[in-house]
């Protein structure tokens, strides 16, 4: 059964997120708000807890996952990234974007493009999952929350408390979520001279990063 973390949107409790980073090293699966939308997240580098989060979402191996890091520092750590690229993901972070760049030897294969070695990089712009991050210190790894055989996102914790509380850990309930995908951007032809790539347009304003 899920334990259930009512947190407040603006002023998230540390003693409840506490309890949700305790449950993530320990290997669970849960699931957490993010400045888009719902989202199931894990331990990066737990093997088990990675192949289960694919299981809740039923996904195989082939789905990518988006990697959550609380800063442009840490993300620095699981990607390459050069001086143009940096200029651009600092417009961007926090924010509702997610960023495609080349990942590091920091980066376990299994879960990178296994053609590309590119991993999809997020620094969010929400409060209760900033805190989350930063608590457990270190990144997660996570996929939009949507149910198989539908094409939108769960966006009221009660429901996903309701469907999921058999199969995740915890539930971390900070109210409804925008609901709109983040943008999605390819930074990885950048690295030889090109230009950065729009794969999704979502929330993500592409004004605000001059393109």
């Amino acid at each position: 059964m899920a334990q259930f973390f009512e947190v407040h949107p603006d002023n998230p409790q540390p003693r409840l997120l506490r309890q949700a980073a305790a449950l993530l090293q320990q290997g669970g699966v849960l699931a957490v708000p993010t400045d888009s939308s719902y989202a199931l997240v894990c331990q990066l580098d737990d093997k088990q807890a990675v192949e289960r989060l694919r299981r809740v979402r039923q996904v195989d191996d082939k789905h990518l996952l988006t990697l959550l890091c609380s800063d442009l520092s840490q993300l620095a750590n699981y990607a390459r990234v050069d001086n143009r690229q940096y200029r651009l993901l600092k417009l961007g972070t926090p924010g509702p974007y997610t960023f495609i760049l080349e990942a590091s030897k920091e980066v376990p294969r299994r879960v990178s493009h296994p053609q590309r070695k590119t991993i999809g990089l997020r620094v969010p712009a929400h409060k209760g999952l900033q805190m989350l991050l930063e608590l457990h210190g270190a990144p997660l790894l996570a996929t939009t929350l949507i149910p198989p055989g539908e094409s939108a996102p769960l966006n009221d914790a009660q429901d996903i408390r309701a469907r999921y509380e058999h199969l995740v850990d915890a539930v971390v309930d900070a109210g409804p979520c925008p609901a709109e995908p983040t943008t999605v951007i390819d930074l990885v032809p950048m690295a030889t001279g090109g230009e950065p790539v729009v794969l999704r347009e979502g929330r993500g304003s592409l004004e605000a990063l001059g393109l």
